[in-house]
C-alpha cells in the first residue's frame, strides 16, 4: 500500500521558505558584519594580521570557487525519498552552527596561532555553509514554478533577510554585551552571542525541510552526469552575464560588512552604528517589498542596470559630501539600500529565470548548480568586500587603541564610498547583455 503524502499549501511553503532563510541570514549577517571587528578589537588581530586576515579571506573563496559547483553537482545527482535538496538542508545545520560559533571563539596566543585556527575554521565554515545555502536557494527555484509566485517569495525572502539583517546588526552586539556579565563586552561574550545567534536561526532554518516540497523531475533526468551538468551550465549565457555583473558589484556589500568598525574610526562612537546599519537596512527591505511591483511595469534586466548606474551615482555624491556630515551620510547610505534591495532580488530572479530558460530549451533542470553559482557569487562578493574594507583598513594604519587621524578617516571612507561606485559602474555591463533565448 502506497502512502500519499500531503503536500503543503502554496502559502505555508512560502511562510517555511522566508522564515528559514530569515534564521540562516542572521547568522551569516553576524559572520559578515562583525568578523572584522571582533578579529580586530576582541581577538587582538594585529595590523599586519589585518592584511592576513584579507588574505584567508580571499584563499577562502578560491576554495569556495571549487567546493561550491561540487556541492552542486553531489545535490543535482542525489535522488532520496526526500528529493535532492531537502536531505542537505537538514544534515548542514549542526556543522554550521559549530564553525560559526568557532569563528568567534579564537584562543590567546601569538598571532600566528590565531590565525591558523581562524583560517581552518573560515574554510571549513564556508565549504559547510555551502551546503546549507546552495539547497535553500535551489529549493525556492524548485518549489515555486509559477514566476510571479517565485517573485514575490525572492522578494520576501530578500526582505525579510534584511530584516534578519537589521536584527542581528543592532542586537548582537548588546547582546555580546550583555552575555558579558561584565561592564565592558569580552570576547567570550562574542561567543555566547553568536552561538544564541546561530542556534536559534537555524533552528528556524530546519523549516524549510519540514515544510517545503521539491518539484518533480521527469525520471529521465532524474540523475544527470556531470558532463550534462556543467554543459548546460556553461552554455546558459545569461545565467553567466547574471554571475559576472554580480562578482563585479561586490563594492555593494562593502557599507555592510565594514559599517561597525568605520562608525568606530570615523566617529570614535559605537553607539552611532544603528544609524548608519539602520539605514541600509531600511532602503533594503523598502525596495524588497517594491520591487515585485517594478517587476510588472519592467524587467529583471532593466532594473539590474539601472540600480546599478544609480548606485553609481549616489556613492560619487556621497563621498564628496564626506562622512563629517552625519545626517546626510545616512540618507546616502538608505538610498544606496535601496539600489541594493532590488539587486538582491533581481539577482535572484534572473537566476532563477535562467534555470527555467535552460529547461525549456534542453530539458535539463539543474537548480543545485545554477544556484550553487549564486551562493558562490554572493559569498565572493562578501569576502572581496570585506578583504578590500580590510586592505584600506590596513592601509590606514588603524588598530585597536591608536589615536585616528583624519587621514585614516579618509583612506577607510574611500572604501566606503569610491570602490562601491566603480564597482556598481561595472557591474552595469554585464546586465546589458543578458537576453533569455527561449523568449527571444
Amino acid at each position: 500500500m502506497t502512502t500519499v503524502l500531503k503536500i503543503p499549501s502554496t502559502r505555508t511553503q512560502s511562510v517555511a521558505i522566508v522564515t528559514a532563510a530569515f534564521g540562516q541570514n542572521a547568522v551569516l549577517t553576524a559572520v559578515s558584519t562583525f568578523i572584522t571587528l571582533y578579529l580586530v578589537q576582541f581577538a587582538h588581530i594585529s595590523v599586519q594580521g589585518i592584511f592576513v586576515v584579507s588574505a584567508i579571506l580571499a584563499g577562502a573563496k578560491a576554495i569556495d570557487a571549487v567546493t561550491d559547483p561540487v556541492v552542486g553537482t553531489i545535490i543535482d545527482r542525489t535522488q532520496t525519498r526526500w528529493g535532492k535538496m531537502r536531505p542537505f538542508i537538514l544534515f548542514s545545520a549542526l556543522p554550521v552552527v559549530v564553525l560559526t560559533t568557532l569563528l568567534f571563539s579564537v584562543p590567546s596566543g601569538s598571532d600566528a596561532f590565531k590565525l591558523v585556527f581562524f583560517g581552518i575554521c573560515y574554510v571549513l565554515w564556508g565549504i559547510a555553509y555551502s551546503f546549507c545555502d546552495v539547497p535553500l536557494w535551489g529549493l525556492i527555484g524548485s518549489a515555486f514554478g509559477d514566476q510571479a509566485a517565485r517573485n514575490r517569495v525572492v522578494a520576501s525572502v530578500r526582505a525579510f533577510g534584511a530584516i534578519s539583517l537589521g536584527i542581528a546588526t543592532l542586537g548582537v552586539q548588546p547582546l555580546a554585551q550583555a552575555l558579558s556579565f561584565s561592564r565592558t563586552t569580552t570576547a567570550g561574550g562574542w561567543s555566547l552571542a553568536i552561538l544564541a545567534v546561530s542556534v536559534v536561526g537555524f533552528g528556524l532554518y530546519l523549516l524549510a525541510f519540514f515544510f517545503v516540497r521539491e518539484r518533480p523531475i521527469a525520471e529521465e533526468h532524474a540523475r544527470l552526469s556531470a558532463r550534462q551538468l556543467y554543459g548546460t551550465l556553461f552554455r546558459n549565457t545569461p545565467l553567466l552575464m547574471v554571475l559576472i555583473g554580480s562578482i563585479l558589484g561586490f563594492g555593494r556589500n562593502i557599507v555592510q560588512v565594514g559599517g561597525a568598525l568605520f562608525v568606530v574610526i570615523a566617529y570614535k562612537n559605537s553607539s552611532l552604528f544603528p544609524l548608519v546599519g539602520g539605514a541600509i537596512i531600511a532602503g533594503i527591505v523598502l525596495a524588497a517589498f517594491l520591487t515585485p511591483l517594478l517587476l510588472r511595469r519592467t524587467s529583471s534586466r532593466a532594473l539590474a542596470i539601472a540600480s546599478s548606474l544609480v548606485g553609481t551615482v549616489l556613492y560619487l555624491l556621497m563621498y564628496f559630501v564626506d562622512f563629517q556630515n552625519l545626517l546626510a551620510t545616512v540618507i546616502f547610505i538608505f538610498l544606496t539600500g535601496l539600489t541594493l534591495g532590488i539587486f538582491l532580488v533581481v539577482q535572484a530572479t534572473m537566476i532563477a529565470d535562467a534555470v527555467d530558460d535552460v529547461e525549456k530549451r534542453t530539458g535539463v533542470r539543474n537548480d543545485g548548480i545554477s544556484f550553487a553559482t549564486l551562493t558562490f557569487v554572493s559569498k565572493l562578493m562578501a569576502a572581496a568586500a570585506v578583504g578590500v574594507f580590510g586592505l584600506f583598513v590596513g592601509l590606514a594604519g588603524y588598530h585597536a587603541g591608536v589615536h585616528v587621524t583624519f587621514a585614516m578617516q579618509q583612506t577607510v571612507w574611500l572604501s566606503l564610498t569610491i570602490v562601491p561606485a566603480i564597482s556598481c559602474l561595472l557591474s552595469a555591463i554585464p546586465f546589458w547583455f543578458y537576453r533569455l533565448k527561449s523568449t527571444s
